[in-house]
């Protein structure tokens, strides 16, 4: 049988490692992998320029497609990379916030995005379990660090209520929360002033760990960031082959995880990090054995949660479902 050749990209995740080194191959494909610098040049290659047959995407990026119409894409229930984020949420120790709810009336930062996807889940807990809405505080939407390339490819709503500006492309978000300049920041990467120990700043959720653990007991949710689309034309021409490429998503995370798994016989020796196996334990008697799982019968309560703040947030005109966002062969997953 004739192997059909796919365009396919993603990071260099450990779960994608054994597609991208030809350790799992995909049933039907000639696979050729593309990756990025960083994981927006892989989502705006995909949305402006269709380089790609199968491709990772935001979730914000992949749900704003949607705008005034079918989205081009359609997902599988794949998601390479997940985050708990109230780790996310940074703050200027001298803004007076010492508690959630402190958030309302102050100025707050994102990054890239007004409702990236590092933002939609902390705004949307925040919401529901302190009362804090995205309209009670201001907001300055830029990079931290290094210029931003604007994130152009894709509409970028805000409800009529919220105050949103953007930032100059040489700003940096980081260095406005070390000076107070904005007393908080959200955002899915860790700014300079805070791995460097700034005493100026901190976290709002300074034990955030523990916090996202009794989050995650208490709801199940392990928030989801990302997932993967295939074109509308492949899921509509080849059921078999997007079949094949989840089913062969899921057998590179499975390896990737089974290698954690193994190597606790050896305390993790090939990793420089004390302790992981310990922390690997840990994770799988609070999250199970498979702790990153994909598929929608153990994410639909991730998604669904996903789906409702991107409507709550008025990043999307509707809310949208599972049955409208995944290939309809792979709802049953």
């Amino acid at each position: 049988m004739n192997q059909q050749t796919l365009n396919i990209a993603f990071w260099n995740y450990d779960r994608t490692k054994p597609l991208a080194d030809g350790q799992v191959e995909i049933d039907g494909v000639e696979p050729r992998f593309h990756t990025g610098r960083i994981v927006t040049e892989i989502f705006e290659q995909m949305i402006r320029g269709r380089a790609f047959d199968v491709s990772e995407l935001g979730m914000t990026y992949f749900l704003r497609t949607f705008s005034g119409g079918e989205s081009p894409f359609v997902a599988i229930p794949v998601f390479p990379n997940r985050c708990f984020r109230h780790s996310a949420i940074y703050i200027n120790r001298a803004s007076g916030i010492a508690r959630p709810e402190d958030l309302a009336g102050k100025t707050i930062g994102e990054l890239a995005l007004y409702g990236h996807d590092a933002g939609v889940m902390p705004k949307g807990i925040l919401s529901d379990e302190y009362g804090v809405k995205p309209e009670q505080s201001r907001w300055i939407v830029g990079g931290i660090d290094f210029p931003l390339k604007p994130i152009d490819f894709v509409p970028q709503p805000h409800p009529a209520g919220a105050d949103v500006t953007w930032a100059a492309p040489d700003d940096d978000l980081g260095a406005k929360l070390e000076s107070g300049a904005i007393d908080a920041l959200i955002s899915a990467d860790v700014p300079k002033c805070v791995l460097e120990g700034s005493p100026k700043v901190g976290r709002l959720f300074e034990d955030y760990e523990t916090v996202e653990r009794e989050y995650y007991g208490r709801t199940g949710i392990f928030p989801i960031m990302h997932t993967v689309v295939v074109t509308r034309e492949l899921a509509g021409s080849r059921p078999d082959l997007v079949k094949a490429i989840y089913q062969a998503f899921c057998k590179a995370k499975a390896g990737a995880m089974e290698q954690y798994v193994k190597g606790m016989t050896f305390n993790n020796m090939a990793l420089m990090l004390p302790w992981v196996t310990k922390l690997i334990d840990a994770d799988r008697t609070l999250m199970g054995n498979d702790w990153w799982p994909y598929g929608l019968d153990a994410n639909r309560g991730a998604v669904d949660a996903v789906l409702r703040y991107h409507h709550e947030q008025g990043l999307t005109e509707r809310r949208f479902t599972c049955e409208d966002i995944f290939v309809p062969e792979l709802l049953d997953t």
